[in-house]
């Protein structure tokens, strides 16, 4: 009887913790999440079909001073910090916080390149699960968000997309992306995080 009790209680445990990776709830990452030294790096690489590589290499960001503010480093530009989790006021954001499994939304995004190209994404997004998920830098739980739509641009390209972007509120941004765009695969995975 002692062990079959046990077996019980383990069982009710054990779907309690499964409930709650279902249901759960992330929030938008504020200041006070970030740390100075913190450091994501990414490896990159973009393929058409015909096998030609478009890019590949590293992207590293990295939580630094900036006067007397945190900032971030993305490429060769330092954003603050107060900038980079400044709530986005948008009907159709990239994340409309807060995350959680079956959230849908509309994202919608204007751009100008620098070269003066013009484009546009239109994609609708749902949050299909938050489960564990193994990227090169390690283990982590995340929101796996599919975005399906189209780009377009001013020199006339029209393409169906596809994206899935793996987001790992323990890090505080994607771990993974996947992208379809036409004739174009792109793959971006974090290869190392470090506090």
């Amino acid at each position: 009887m002692k062990n079959q009790i046990l077996m019980v209680l383990a069982l009710v445990l054990l779907s309690a913790c499964n409930d709650k990776t279902k249901s759960s709830i992330t929030q938008q990452p504020t200041l006070a999440d970030y740390s100075l030294g913190e450091k994501w790096v990414w490896k990159y690489k973009g393929v058409t079909t015909e096998g030609e590589v478009r890019s590949d290499g590293t992207d590293t960001r990295q939580v630094v001073k900036f006067g007397e503010r945190l900032g971030m480093t993305i490429g060769k530009d330092t954003i603050p910090l107060s900038d980079i989790v400044k709530p986005e006021v948008s009907e159709t954001p990239k994340y409309d916080w807060p995350l959680k499994v079956g959230k849908k939304w509309k994202y919608e995004n204007n751009w100008t390149s620098q070269d003066g190209t013009t484009g546009s994404q239109s994609q609708n997004a749902e949050v299909l699960s938050y489960k564990e998920e193994t990227v090169e830098a390690g283990t982590y739980m995340a929101y796996t968000i599919k975005y399906v739509g189209k780009t377009t641009n001013s020199r006339g390209y029209n393409a169906d997309e596809t994206e899935v972007w793996l987001y790992a509120p323990a890090v505080k941004t994607f771990i993974k992306l996947t992208q379809n765009q036409g004739d174009f695969h792109y793959v971006e995975e974090l290869i190392k995080y470090s506090k």
